[in-house]
């Protein structure tokens, strides 16, 4: 027996048994759910707290953030949108209809990001049409983030269920 064929059977390489897939699961979604339209969360906190300075912050950094989204929606949003669907439908097809578990893996990550843009840029609108300030940004904000967070937590659960019905099918052993 070789070396690398001890290390394969030692170390589980497939995508749903592997620790290191949960891992950056979990560090995707903490992330998501950490930055809203591209600004830390702990801003938003800190400048409904103190207002003054940090809420001027909070707004500069907001207004700086939508303005560049909707310019590369309206330069190249079309070309992104064609660009993302040929993408997911390649993962897609090759994960669930070809039956490669990396490409399932893949998707189950990239999906729920696309999601996520969508929920950025609808917030995005409305901060741009209502001219959001103070306590109306700030809901704003954490109505975006109840809503990406809500999305993880039902992406977490629908990967975990698909993952474990992987891990039952192939086996323990990988057979």
């Amino acid at each position: 027996m070789s070396l690398f064929q001890t290390l394969s059977e030692m170390i589980d390489l497939r995508s749903f048994s592997n620790l290191w897939y949960w891992i950056a699961l979990a560090v995707l979604w903490s992330t998501l759910s950490h930055r809203i339209l591209g600004v830390p969360f702990d801003m938003v906190a800190r400048a409904r707290k103190y207002g003054g300075q940090p809420a001027q912050d909070l707004e500069d950094l907001v207004r700086i953030n939508v303005n560049r989204m909707m310019f590369v929606v309206r330069s190249a949003g079309v070309w992104l949108l064609g660009f993302a669907c040929f993408v997911l439908s390649v993962l897609a097809t090759l994960g669930f209809v070809l039956s490669v578990e990396t490409a399932q893996a893949v998707f189950l990550l990239v999906f729920p990001l696309s999601l996520v843009v969508l929920i950025n840029l609808k917030t995005a609108q409305k901060v741009i049409q209502q001219e959001a300030q103070d306590e109306e940004l700030y809901k704003m904000m954490i109505t975006c983030r109840l809503q990406i967070q809500l999305l993880g937590m039902l992406c977490i659960f629908v990967t975990a269920l698909w993952g474990m019905l992987q891990n039952l099918n192939i086996g323990p052993l990988g057979g």
